[in-house]
Formats: structure tokens, sequence, C-alpha cells
């Protein structure tokens, strides 16, 4: 029956895409007058085909786990989610209690449930993470496998309201970022040593095969929390998640996942709330995003690496969200290089002095790639730290970041946007004389107390429609 449900699922997302597809083949692009870009969302939108699970159950204290907070039941989880795969799936149920883990390695057809006063706490002990599959800033890898991870699996999912717990801190993953907010100090080891981070993309730049990138331990590069790598048909729902070890949710090569009511609560560095890498047909909604770096990353491989697989992430959206601390509300980069295109932003609101910017876009000369189409509307603005809107093709980490595969950006609608506190500028875009950034539009923006209405070069086409920056009236720009 499931099997069935399963072929059932994926021949829904096909005829979903293709009459997507359909309807956009032979058009103008999307920011012609002609073509409704929301109508093609919600098309986007009722092409996603959404999980279903046989109502059988697998506790996981009848297989031997004990919700005490110290003992270890790794092996219990293991066990209820390989029954319950292996009869047909059901729900893997995690009752009230406190479990303590290793990694979760999720299966097809399985739904892992956390009831309300459930916490799963996940060990500190590298040496409990195996190597798998993964991908690290963008570049593939054999590294620590993610605390939950699912490869290559159908019809799953994580539900309920308890919460999943990194334990990350100052003590251990986030010491290895480098960072001397984050306990770091001279003579302990880090991902910025020379054999570590540098190694992967060298690697990558010399296109040595993925399953020769073995890293994991002694080579200090932290795991994704929630990975679903080359999956198809995800539901993420209600969860609430703290204290990440590096990026919380990341669907990499992905497609038809919805992301709903989740509260992300993570400050650690590279605590991006939801990176969806390679991927396509996402939604993300009714979330709240406290994190310590962007709340939603759009990602797309990093330089050669994402040239060399070359998906695009696209038909992303974003609805009913509540964005707080973090370096950006939604983002596009800045590993990017397979491009990005389909993303739309609606009915949001982001308020912290601690967010840097509400919209982002960020690439350089080595990322390359092409973003474009891009639409954002009825979004609420507390306050931003710099500005309203951002796209830069000289996002520079790392050290320098110049090289010979220019990036495109183009075609960036905002509409009915409010904002009370602006920053710096209501506008901060640099492209590249030879491509330029292209096709900015702002339409019914009201942004209040902001330094300087704008600071754009080697940009074209910036249209200000009824739009008023500290109470003036704004003209557009054409060139």
């Amino acid at each position: 029956m499931i099997a069935n449900k399963s072929i059932v699922l994926q021949l829904t997302t096909v005829l979903g895409l293709i009459s997507v597809l359909f309807l956009s083949c032979g058009k103008q692009p999307l920011n012609s007058s002609e073509v409704d870009p929301w109508k093609k969302m919600e098309l986007i939108v009722k092409s996603i085909p959404e999980t279903r699970f046989s109502n059988k159950s697998y506790s996981v204290n009848d297989f031997g786990a004990v919700g005490d907070g110290k003992t270890s039941n790794t092996l219990a989880f293991e066990k209820a989610i390989k029954e319950c795969a292996k009869n047909g799936g059901g729900i893997v149920l995690v009752p009230n209690g406190k479990y303590l883990t290793g990694p979760i390695h999720l299966e097809s057809n399985v739904n892992l449930h956390l009831e309300d006063q459930a916490e799963i706490l996940f060990s500190t002990d590298s040496k409990e993470y195996p190597l798998v599959h993964t991908s690290w800033e963008g570049t593939e890898l054999m590294n620590y496998s993610p605390l939950i991870y699912a490869k290559n699996k159908t019809n799953v999912a994580i539900t309920g309201k308890g919460t999943l717990n990194g334990q990350a801190n100052n003590s251990n993953w986030w010491v290895w970022s480098g960072g001397k907010e984050y306990g770091w100090k001279k003579g302990i080891p880090s991902q910025n040593d020379p054999q570590n981070r540098e190694v992967l993309i060298d690697m990558a730049e010399k296109g040595v095969p993925v399953s020769e990138r073995v890293f994991g331990e002694g080579r200090y590069l932290r795991p994704s929390f929630i990975e679903f790598f080359e999956c198809n048909t995800v539901l993420l729902k209600d969860i609430k998640i703290i204290n990440a070890p590096f990026w919380i949710v990341h669907p990499i090569k992905s497609n038809n996942m919805i992301i709903d009511g989740l509260t992300i609560n993570s400050h650690g560095p590279n605590n991006d709330g939801c990176d969806p890498e390679y991927s396509q047909n996402i939604i993300i909604r009714n979330c709240t995003f406290n994190t310590g770096d962007d709340c939603i990353a759009i990602k797309s491989g990093r330089d050669a690496d994402g040239r060399r697989v070359a998906i695009p992430s696209k038909n992303i959206i974003v609805q009913n969200c509540k964005m707080i601390d973090g370096h950006g509300g939604v983002v596009m980069g800045s590993e990017i290089s397979a491009g990005v295109n389909n993303v739309f932003v609606e009915n949001c609101s982001m308020d912290s002095p601690n967010l840097d910017r509400a919209i982002r876009i960020k690439t350089n000369s080595k990322r390359g790639g092409t973003t474009e189409d891009i639409y954002v509307r009825n979004i609420e603005v507390g306050t931003v730290r710099e500005c309203v809107l951002r796209a830069t093709m000289t996002y520079n980490v790392y050290g320098g970041q110049e090289g010979k595969f220019i990036p495109s950006i183009r075609n960036i609608s905002l509409e009915n946007i409010k904002v009370k506190n602006g920053g710096k500028y209501g506008i901060l875009a640099d492209g590249y004389k030879e491509s330029p950034i292209e096709n900015i539009t702002l339409k019914n923006v009201v942004i209040e107390k902001v330094d300087s209405l704008y600071s754009l070069k080697n940009v074209k086409n910036v249209n200000f429609l009824n739009t008023y920056i500290n109470g003036k009236k704004v003209e557009s720009i054409k060139n």
C-alpha cells in the first residue's frame, strides 16, 4: 500500500512540474507586465505533493529508549525506525521525556513524531557521528553525519511540538568555528587550520571525486543539524530546534518539501535557519527564525563544485514567517554558483536591531551564477541595521573572492513593504560594469528613518512606483 502511494506521489510530482513548466514556456520573462508571478507561485504550491503515512505507531520506548536525559538511545531510535520502515512505514513516536542520542538516520515512509514535552538531546561527542556523503558550505564531501540525516528517501517527515536540541555551545561544536566569541583561543584547533576548510575547497577546485574528500575526525568541519539529501516529498512540521552545530535545516538536491510551523532559536556561528541547496519546490511557512546567521539562505553550491553539480535552486516559497535576529531575513547566496530563480516571499515580519538586512543577494566572480526573478510582497519590517535590500557581486569573506565567473542578478521586485527603521540605506547594490544588476522595482514601499535613499554602483533600471523614503517620493532611475 505504502509503496503504491510512493509511486503515486512521484507521478503527481512529475505531472505537477510538467504543468508548471508548460504554463511558463513560451511566455515573456516574469518581469513582463503580461505575467503575474504570484499566479505562477500558486501553481507551484498546488504541484507539491503532501506526505502520507500509515497510522501504525512505533514508540521508541518499546525498543529500549529511556527518556532520562542520560541514557544513550542511539540504538533504540535506529531499531524503531528500521522496524517501522520494514513494515511499510508509519509513525515513530518519541514520548514525553528527554532522550539522549547520537545521529538519527530516517527511512522512507517514516514520520518521526515528538510529543509536546519530548526533547531529543544530541550527543556532542563527534566520534559518534559516522562519515556520510554530505556538504559543507556548498562543497560536497565525506564528513560527520548530520544530527538527523536522510539520503535518497521518499515520503518522510519530522513532526510534533517537541524539541530537537543539538546541545552546541562554546565548549563543543561552536568553538570549531575559530571565532573568539564562541570560545576559541589560540592553540585550539578549528576549521580554519590550513589542512581543513582550505584543503576541501582546493579539492573541489581540482575536481577530486567526492568519495576521496574524506574529512571527519580531526578536521573540525561541523555537521548540519537536519539534512535531507536527494529526497522527495518531505514534511517538517511544528518542531522546535535549538543549539545547532552549523546549518540548521538543509535540504540538498531535494524536491517537494514543506517546512511548516518551525520555531528555530540558535545563535551559534553559521547557524542559518534554513538552507535549501540545489533544491526545488520548497515551501517555508509559518516559521519563526532567531538565528546567529541568515534566517533563510538559498544556496546552489560553491564555485567549481556548484558548477559541477549545476542544479539551480528554484521555486522557493516563503510565507507568513517571522524573522528576528540574523544576518539577513531571506538571502540568496553566497554559495550560489548554480544559480537561483523563482523565489517568492510574502506576508512576513522582520524586526530586530540584530537583523542586518531584510532581503539580500550575495555573490562574486568566484561564485558566478545567475540570480533572477525574486518577488517579495506584504512585508512588515520594524528595524534592520544596514538596509532593506542588499544585492552585491563583490561579496568577500575568507579573503579575496575574485575570479573569472561573472555573476548575473536581475528582476527583483518588492511590493507593499513598510519599514519603520531602515538602517543605513533603502537599497545597497553593486554590480560589475560588464554585468550590471538589472531591473529592481519597489512598488508601494514606505521606508522611514533611513540614513540614505540608496547606494548604487553598476545598476540598471531601478523603478520606484509610489515609493516613499523618509517621507519623500522617490523617482525611478533609468540608465
